[in-house]
């Protein structure tokens, strides 16, 4: 729930939002849903990733459904969670999109 008050606050909106299924009170699956029913906040355009353990087909299928930009596997290996995070934030980082503008 936090997260959504923060989207819909007065701020720059962060380029990524990297997800875990396995939230409190609210799962990364349902909060991506209230997102993308807010008109505002998708014109933000904010990459929507989940980086989580919970890995089933039926899990992977249910965040594409609901426009995840991507699903990555969260190791539980220090190396390879920095190691993937890198990639990420490396990839992310050179695609535009309408919030990279200047004024947005």
């Amino acid at each position: 729930m936090d997260a959504l008050k923060y989207q819909n606050g007065n701020i720059r909106p962060p380029f990524i939002i990297l997800s875990d299924i396995n939230l409190p009170r609210l799962d990364g699956l349902e909060l991506r849903r209230r997102l993308k029913e807010d008109a505002s906040l998708n014109l933000k355009c904010v990459s929507y990733l989940y980086f989580t353990t919970a890995l089933t087909h039926q899990v992977v299928i249910d965040a594409y459904s609901c426009s995840a930009q991507r699903f990555f596997v969260k190791s539980s290996n220090f190396n390879e969670i920095k190691e993937t995070l890198g990639f990420i934030v490396e990839y992310w980082t050179r695609c535009t999109s309408p919030n990279k503008f200047s004024g947005n």
